[in-house]
């Protein structure tokens, strides 16, 4: 399998930031990590493994990027100063990273016309998946979102700040009318939400069936799928679900 590594500065973030490659062609992925976790965690956690054969194949291309989680979402105190420095790290995915991941994929695949990647992860990173997509669905293909949680409220309880609310799917979904530029373009995507209804669970499974419900009202072709009670929020149930949804992508 061929995988790079890479470490360079952003703007944005006025830092370096790292992210690894794994495979040389095929639709593009980017994974986003659980929260504060690192950009090698999927591979350390085998969850590269479970798709090694598309990924050698040249039907998937998977970024793992970094995350500054611990600076925001984690974070106490200051709910401004820590969402808009999440900002900062939105526009550095979206306007520094994505450009630098199709060059890479063309260096790689010498493929013209690959399609929008799609966005994954699990926990936190299926949170952001799914967020990064609603917001731009212009630039994104669509999501695949394991264990997410979509109320920014979890970690911003009793916030009244705009841009916190606009981070916070279950919050501004309802409030889209069904002819809503961003809806006709959610409906172009593949969105993917998968949660079980085991330990740790709770919040997850709640906040995926008000996306479905809201999904369901904009007319919106979403697979919300709900696993059985004994799928817990763990590694050993994600790298089941990884493998299963990605096949229906690629």
């Amino acid at each position: 399998m061929h995988i790079q590594y890479f470490k360079e500065y952003s703007y944005k973030l006025d830092r370096d930031m790292e992210f690894k490659v794994y495979g040389h062609s095929g639709r593009p992925f980017i994974i986003f990590p659980c929260q504060n976790g690192k950009f090698y965690d999927f591979e350390n956690n085998g969850m590269i493994d479970t798709i090694a054969d598309k990924i050698e194949s040249g039907r998937a291309m998977l970024f793992c990027v970094s995350s500054i989680d611990e600076e925001t979402w984690s974070a106490d105190g200051d709910y401004h100063g820590r969402i808009m420095w999440h900002e900062q790290w939105f526009s550095y995915i979206c306007d520094e990273f994505i450009p630098r991941m199709y060059q890479i994929h063309h260096e790689l695949s010498h493929e013209d016309h690959i399609g929008k990647p799609i966005l994954s992860g699990a926990s936190m990173g299926g949170y952001h998946a799914v967020n990064f997509y609603l917001r731009r669905p212009d630039i994104f293909g669509g999501c695949l979102s394991l264990s997410g949680l979509f109320h920014a409220g979890y970690f911003f309880p009793n916030y009244n700040d705009e841009t916190i609310y606009y981070n916070s799917p279950v919050d501004y979904l309802p409030h889209l009318h069904p002819y809503h530029p961003l809806v006709e373009q959610y409906r172009q995507g593949e969105i993917i939400i998968c949660c079980g209804q085991g330990a740790w669970e709770d919040e997850a499974k709640e906040d995926a069936r008000i996306l479905k419900e809201q999904f369901e009202r904009l007319q919106v072709d979403a697979w919300v799928d709900l696993w059985g009670e004994d799928v817990n929020h763990d590694w050993p149930w994600w790298l089941i679900q990884f493998p299963y949804f990605v096949e229906r992508l690629v």
